[in-house]
Parts: C-alpha cells; sequence; structure tokens
C-alpha cells in the first residue's frame, strides 16, 4: 500500500552566524518556518527504485546524493518524489523530502534524533520539526515557536549560490554581521554580485527591503506582493505567495 507524505518549503527568516567549530562548520542562530509550498513523496513498499518529477524535476538526483535515498538507508521500497519546491533556491526542498521519510521510518525527535538528522542534512533536523522555530548549532539544536501566520512573497531568480561558497566568502569577508536579519547576505553577494540587482529591483517595486532566505537564492518579502512583482517573472524568476504552516 503506497504512502503520500507532503515535505513543506522551508524557509529562513533570519539567520546569524555566530560562531565557528574547529571542524569548520558555522555554528547558527536562525528562524526558520515551514511554508504551503509542498514536494509529494510517495513510498511504495511493493516496488523498488526511484523517480522524480514534477516542474522543478531537472537537475534533482536519484542515487545516494539525494537526501531522501540516503534517509532510506538500507529500505527497499519504491520512492517518487514530486518536486513542487523549487530546485536550488535555499527553501529545503531536498532536507524537507528526506525529513518527510524519517518521519515515515518513525525517526525519534529527541535531541539525539535531531542530531543524527542534522547529519543527514544540515536542515533536516529543522524539517523533521516544521512549524516555527529557532534553529541553533548547526542545525540539530530545534525549538518549537508559537505559529504564526504570515504571508511572504518569494522571488527566486534564475541562479543557484552554492551553499558552501556562501560561506567560505562568509569566512573570507571576516566574519560580517550583516544590517538585516541574515549575515550571509553580503557572502552571497559577493558570490553572485547579480544578487544586488534582483534585491534592489524587488524594493523598488514593493516598497520593502526584501531578505535573503538563507544562503540564496531566493529573496522574500512580506505580504503578498506577487501583482507588484509580475514584471520580475518575465526576466526568468520564480514569483509564489506563500503562507507559513504550524507543525503537523
Amino acid at each position: 500500500m503506497t504512502t503520500v507524505l507532503q515535505a513543506p518549503a522551508k524557509l529562513t527568516l533570519s539567520l546569524r552566524i555566530i560562531g565557528v567549530r574547529d571542524d569548520g562548520f558555522h555554528l547558527i542562530d536562525a528562524e526558520m518556518v515551514t511554508l504551503d509550498l509542498l514536494d509529494r513523496v510517495t513510498i511504495d513498499p511493493d516496488s523498488v527504485g526511484v523517480t522524480v518529477t514534477g516542474r522543478y524535476a531537472d537537475g534533482v538526483p536519484t542515487d545516494h546524493r539525494n537526501l531522501a535515498v540516503r534517509a532510506l538507508g538500507d529500505r527497499r521500497v519504491g520512492l517518487a518524489i514530486e518536486k513542487r519546491i523549487p530546485h536550488g533556491g535555499g527553501l529545503g526542498g531536498g532536507s524537507s523530502d528526506a525529513a518527510a521519510v524519517l518521519r515515515w521510518l518513525g525517526h525519534p525527535t529527541d535531541a539525539d534524533g535531531l542530531a543524527a538528522a542534522a547529519r543527514l542534512g544540515a536542515d533536516v533536523a529543522f524539517s523533521l520539526v516544521g512549524g516555527r522555530a529557532r534553529v541553533r548549532g548547526v542545525g540539530e539544536l530545534v525549538e518549537p515557536l508559537p505559529h504564526l501566520d504570515r504571508t511572504v512573497t518569494l522571488v527566486i531568480p534564475p541562479l543557484r549560490i552554492p551553499t558552501p561558497a556562501a560561506y567560505r566568502a562568509w569566512d573570507e569577508l571576516g566574519g560580517p554581521v550583516a544590517p538585516g536579519p541574515n549575515d550571509l547576505e553580503p557572502a552571497a553577494v559577493r558570490v553572485e554580485p547579480s544578487l544586488a540587482r534582483w534585491r534592489d529591483r524587488i524594493g523598488d517595486a514593493t516598497g520593502r527591503t526584501p531578505v535573503l532566505a538563507g544562503s540564496g537564492a531566493t529573496w522574500f518579502v512580506h505580504g503578498e506582493h506577487s501583482n507588484a512583482l509580475a514584471a520580475l517573472g518575465n526576466e526568468g524568476a520564480e514569483i509564489i505567495a506563500a503562507r507559513t504552516t504550524p507543525a503537523s
């Protein structure tokens, strides 16, 4: 009997980098929320193999580079992922897919369970808990917070910012504290200078200062601004209005 799982996108509302461990991993203090933008993960115990479909399937691996595949471990089942979350925009689609698999497996959400999930991928522990939370350490310390019903408009440019490159740039810049809520923004702009043009265009169109989601390349503004930002869609950006969701 197949099981269909929801895998919600993650949005990092704020990100402070508060230190670097001896092994080079960065310590964070962040606020994250889940959104009603969902991948769908179907597990079929009576088959084997991995398929990825959907609008954003291009470039998504079906081998052990895929976090959901790794989350299965030695379990031999059919895994079908319908990608509705844009790939590579910093919205945690791969981590959420993996977390959905872990929930199906009955993975614990105590401290040890979250630490194990974070070793699979930094955002997997938060995605396992979901809702709204303060996330610290290297992603393994997840403190649930009360749900706040919010609407955000996401602008996903046709760019990709590798997370390791953003953190390296942050180190090279001397570990700056950004004037806005995301310490990685100056580093991401250094990696991909055209991000600044998108930021400015979004600000001009909405009258609001956009925030970079994690290491990018997604920008977001609070509220519904799809109409104001429609022109950016003609330049290759994805414009998505989404709402925050409570933990399931």
